[in-house]
């Protein structure tokens, strides 16, 4: 059973990753360090909550914001955010599932594929509400971001079964873009 809510706690984490990289990682390692919900040493994913790795992170999101500062997103950027979020959410619950002595394996498969779900879905659903909204209303949209991907981070470590409902949610608000984009043309093509 704690090989079950290890592995629900992880992929939680890795989807929260998944929709914005940084504070999610930042306050597992947290929470971590206080061995709230869990507890990263004595294993191999020590330094997760170590502080040299935290930092690491601090200096990374002030690098991030300065960049999209100065020069605003460009295209690489959410590419980079993504192959950082992956790798960051497999990390996070291959260590997740090692705090109990479980195999990590199982950690790093189930974090990739959260974590790239979390990305894909949280991406296009932004990019779908960006378009809607005026500049100064779509500027907020990194802060509901993160606050989402705070909340659903904090509430899989300290509740793993409603990450569940997270990955689930986030399936959903994948296939459901899917499907309207495609529904948006169909009525084109019987004009054809």
């Amino acid at each position: 059973m704690d090989f079950l809510f290890d592995l629900l706690q992880g992929a939680g984490l890795a989807a929260a990753i998944g929709i914005r990289p940084f504070l999610p990682v930042l306050m597992t390692g947290a929470l971590a360090s206080a061995n709230l919900g869990l507890d990263f040493s004595g294993t191999d994913f020590a330094f997760l909550e170590a502080w040299p790795f935290l930092l690491a992170v601090v200096l990374a999101v002030t690098a991030l914001d300065l960049a999209v500062r100065r020069g605003g997103e460009n295209r690489t950027l959410p590419l980079v955010l993504g192959g950082l979020a992956v790798v960051l959410g497999a990390l996070e619950a291959a260590g997740s599932v090692a705090d109990h002595g479980n195999p990590a394996v199982a950690g790093v498969v189930v974090g990739v594929a959260c974590s790239a779900l979390g990305f894909l879905a949280s991406r296009q659903l932004f990019t779908r509400v960006r378009k809607r909204l005026d500049a100064e209303a779509a500027g907020a949209l990194p802060v509901y971001a993160e606050g989402l991907a705070l909340a659903a981070a904090g509430l899989s470590i300290l509740f793993p079964p409603l990450a569940v409902l997270f990955v689930a949610g986030l399936a959903f608000l994948l296939t459901g873009g899917r499907r309207r984009r495609d529904e948006k043309y169909a009525g084109l093509r019987i004009l054809r």
